[in-house]
């Protein structure tokens, strides 16, 4: 509306030869980029007028070439801001649908279990759908709770599959199964089963990495089982622990080629303790020269905390590093273990 009045102040005002009226088609050609298509159609028929009014005025302004142009341009501008449209409605549905997608994946979890605080970070990469390749879930279980956080290859809707099928069979064997390498065992066939509906050149392709953790009731210790994943970090005190497996357990989807040979690692575990798992976007987030987040170091430096107050600071500083722009999805799970008489955080 301002360049509408604009230019026929300007086509009123100037010499004739500087024809500033003939600018009028452009009014509705960017108004088809922001509104719908009855008020394009109205700002062209008010440039219409103008123009006309003009042309009564000055006659020897070509009125009649530029009433036309006025009237094609309206018209593919109104066709313009009806396409537009709806391609943002489909945009709009497509977001609906990741959104339930990740209440599928990644359900919301209670924040305490007893005497274990627990709290969550998701990113995805591909912002427009919400949703990645990563995945977590927490299950109290009469084992103990256990936690899952892994990262299926790729990003994006094309390996939300993957992910859904591995997060609900998790679902279901972290309460029938009484140790973790059962649990593995039936991630494999999940994530093989789901597999078999694609081509068999692509089964390499197809692989999910994955960390299993247990925390059993009173017992002070953690139960892992590393599928190929990087390693959780564990903060003691202000001591700083990276808790590589001591023996490789396969990839999820891999066993059949490499074996199904599972390695569980029992680790102290005490009042205070803060446990980091992430997926592997937290440590490949990079610097404008190209270097990778120092994650063990960071963590090292990280005051003793509740889990939240740890996934904030993490989820600001990797912003920070990376200039906003992160290339992956990203997951964490934060864990400290307190007491079942410690009050719990707040919402």
């Amino acid at each position: 509306m301002i360049l509408t009045v604009v230019i026929a102040g300007l086509a009123y005002t100037t010499p004739r030869s500087m024809a500033f009226s003939r600018l009028l088609p452009a009014a509705p050609a960017l108004a088809a980029a922001m509104w719908p298509v009855l008020p394009t159609v109205l700002l062209g028929t008010v440039c219409l007028f103008l123009m006309i009014g003009l042309g009564i005025v000055f006659p020897d302004l070509g009125t009649g070439y530029t009433a036309a142009g006025i009237v094609a341009v309206t018209v593919a501008a109104a066709y313009g801001s009806h396409v537009r449209l709806q391609r943002e409605q489909s945009l709009f549905q497509v977001r609906l649908v990741a959104d339930a997608a990740q209440q599928v994946v990644l359900s919301p979890m209670p924040r305490r279990f007893g005497g274990i605080e627990i709290e969550s970070l998701y990113l995805a990469a591909a912002a427009e759908a919400r949703i990645g390749g990563d995945f977590y879930e927490v299950a109290d279980t009469p084992y103990g709770v256990r936690l899952l956080i892994g990262d299926v290859r790729g990003k994006g809707l094309p390996a939300v599959g993957t992910a859904a099928a591995v997060v609900n069979s998790f679902r279901e064997a972290a309460y029938d199964e009484p140790d973790l390498g059962g649990i593995a065992r039936r991630l494999e066939a999940s994530s093989t089963r789901y597999s078999a509906a694609f081509s068999p050149e692509d089964l390499t392709e197809r692989f999910s990495t994955a960390v299993l953790v247990e925390i059993p009731h009173e017992d002070g210790h953690l139960r892992i089982l590393n599928c190929g994943h990087p390693p959780p970090l564990l903060l003691n005190h202000g001591e700083l622990r990276v808790l590589e497996p001591t023996s490789p357990s396969p990839l999820l989807n891999l066993a059949d080629l490499i074996g199904d040979h599972y390695s569980v690692d029992t680790i102290d575990f005490s009042p205070g303790d803060l446990l980091l798992l992430y997926t592997d976007g937290v440590t490949e987030a990079r610097d404008r020269d190209g270097g990778f987040f120092p994650l063990a170091t960071w963590m090292g430096g990280q005051p003793p905390g509740r889990p939240r107050e740890l996934l904030d600071a993490l989820h600001r500083d990797l912003l920070h590093y990376s200039g906003g722009g992160l290339d992956d999805d990203i997951a964490a799970l934060s864990v400290r273990l307190g007491s079942p008489s410690e009050p719990s955080p707040g919402p």
